[in-house]
């Protein structure tokens, strides 16, 4: 009897099944499914699926989310004997308003033991043509520079009051760029990263 008791019990539960898309109808994978009375939720696979076993007879919340996305809720109705039940959902997307944000590194200041220039955009602007960062650097004290080719484009490098490139460190919004082998920097990997740079300070001498 109790085994039996059991089996209907498990045939009572109901599998919850669906595929989430956006507006053109493409398959969302990892949207958060959630039956909120239940507490009970699913990720949605690569192909945009999910499923939620054994949900009693009742009637829940269907909370579906996913970033960029509104969030999504409906109301479904899981009736007594009903052992599946699928449910497609689609996404609309939604603006996401972010504030400003400022990325700092740790910058020698006026109170700081140690020389240094600071470039900003226009500064850099002016002998910009399209060379390595080294070479705008090259009129600045203490620093000598280099190029393989000679054009200031490519294999290029600096140094600082005589001071090897493996001795120079490198951040890029304060996270060292320096080779973790060599300890060089290749700015042949950055092709005209001045460009992109609103600002820069080259420090004299043991750095911040």
């Amino acid at each position: 009897m109790l085994a039996l008791l059991a089996t209907a019990d498990l045939q009572a539960q109901c599998t919850l099944t669906g595929t989430v898309f956006d507006e053109e109808a493409r398959p969302m994978a990892g949207a958060n499914v959630v039956l909120l009375e239940l507490q009970r939720g699913s990720a949605t696979d690569a192909d945009g699926a999910f499923v939620i076993e054994d949900v009693p007879a009742g009637t829940y919340t269907l909370s579906v989310s996913y970033l960029g996305y509104t969030d999504y809720r409906k109301t479904i109705t899981i009736p007594e004997g009903v052992t599946s039940k699928q449910v497609d959902i689609r996404l609309k997307p939604s603006g996401v308003d972010l504030g400003e944000v400022t990325v700092q590194a740790t910058r020698a200041n006026e109170r700081t033991p140690m020389t240094f220039v600071n470039l900003d955009k226009e500064d850099l602007e002016v002998n910009n043509l399209g060379q390595d960062v080294p070479y705008l650097l090259r009129w600045t004290p203490s620093a000598v520079v280099t190029s393989d080719a000679g054009t200031g484009v490519g294999y290029t490098g600096i140094r600082i009051r005589g001071t090897d490139p493996t001795r120079i460190n490198v951040t890029i919004n304060g996270i060292p760029y320096n080779d973790s082998e060599s300890h060089g920097t290749f700015w042949v990997n950055m092709p005209d990263f001045a460009s992109s740079t609103e600002n820069l300070q080259l420090q004299r001498g043991v750095g911040t």
